[in-house]
């Protein structure tokens, strides 16, 4: 890997992203992948001590970290937009000619880049172009740009992929972006422009917050249907470990947790609407956290689980004649 930079060059290229209230972690040499270890791999030591911490929960400004990591190895340097109060849009450029959007696509011709797209955006939507431009830019290794705003307040808004157009992608909680320095077989990662981090325009705060929810809730068990009590009480344990997970073990968490209710719903003995709103509704506090969770990966989880427990089902313990009541 000739293009590699020396371990020195990145440590100020860390630094100086840090010292701009950047919180930094680093990514494998040469790459965009986090250099961190996993969860199968955690040691359970270090900052690992009371559960396994990822990337973006280690990520730092803390310029002391900064050196001791970085004086290891040339790492690429990683940039966790939601600790460090980031809405970054990634205008990407096209992988191919097949790939460049038709002009049915779009509502002018001409359009064959990410940039394009958002400018595409503005006019369509009688926004200024210039306004969605003017902040603090980094052209990627294949010449695109990330626009880098500050992450507006009240409303807290996660990755997402091609939701305002082709070629436009944004992250925010749960997500990282290759910090300038940084050196990939595609080339550098630069500053373009230097400035901070402007407020996002409203309009494209408005087109990337998501939706509320529709409220799910356990449905009512009818009196003749009522759970018996060891089944109510492995619901309650079930949701309470659920409720309690860590990040880094949610998903793991929700999975056992669905298993465990699937063999009950295998065997008849829990509705799969019941156990599945149960779930849901503990692991709602997984969605909301800095740990890139999504409902639809929750509500994935659950219906993996549950299927699997269900293919192991779990019979009703057997009564005695004394507690049958008999004469």
């Amino acid at each position: 890997m000739s293009y590699l930079p020396s371990a020195a060059s990145m440590l100020r290229h860390a630094l100086d992203a840090a010292a701009s209230g950047f919180h930094v972690f680093p990514l494998r040499p040469g790459t965009k992948v986090p250099a961190l270890h996993g969860e199968r791999r955690c040691p359970r030591t270090g900052p690992c001590t009371n559960g396994h911490l990822g990337w973006e929960q280690r990520a730092t400004t803390d310029p002391a970290v900064v050196e001791r990591c970085w004086a290891t190895g040339p790492f690429n340097v990683g940039i966790a937009t939601g600790p460090s109060g980031l809405l970054v849009v990634d205008l990407d450029m096209p992988k191919s000619l097949a790939s460049v959007p038709d002009e049915d696509g779009c509502s002018r011709g001409g359009v064959t880049t990410g940039r394009d797209v958002l400018t595409d955006l503005c006019a369509a939507g009688g926004h200024p172009v210039a306004e969605v431009f003017d902040t603090r830019s980094v052209i990627t290794a294949k010449g695109g740009d990330h626009l880098y705003y500050r992450a507006p307040v009240g409303v807290e808004l996660r990755n997402t992929a091609s939701a305002l157009g082709p070629m436009v992608d944004t992250r925010a909680h749960g997500g990282y972006v290759v910090g300038p320095g940084s050196q990939t077989p595609d080339g550098p990662y630069s500053v373009g422009d230097d400035r901070a981090p402007a407020d996002p325009p409203t309009w494209l705060v408005q087109a990337l917050t998501p939706t509320p929810r529709t409220a799910r809730t356990a449905p009512i068990v009818s009196r003749t249907e009522r759970l018996p009590g060891y089944v109510a009480a492995a619901v309650r344990g079930e949701r309470d470990r659920v409720a309690a997970a860590q990040p880094g073990r949610h998903t793991h968490t929700l999975f056992v947790a669905s298993v465990a209710l699937g063999q009950l719903v295998g065997g008849g003995l829990l509705p799969a609407a019941t156990a599945e709103a149960e779930l849901h509704t503990a692991a709602l506090h997984m969605i909301t956290d800095r740990c890139g969770c999504t409902e639809n990966e929750v509500l994935r989880t659950i219906g993996n689980g549950l299927r699997a427990g269900a293919t192991r089902p779990r019979k009703a313990p057997e009564t005695t004649s004394a507690q049958r009541g008999a004469a």
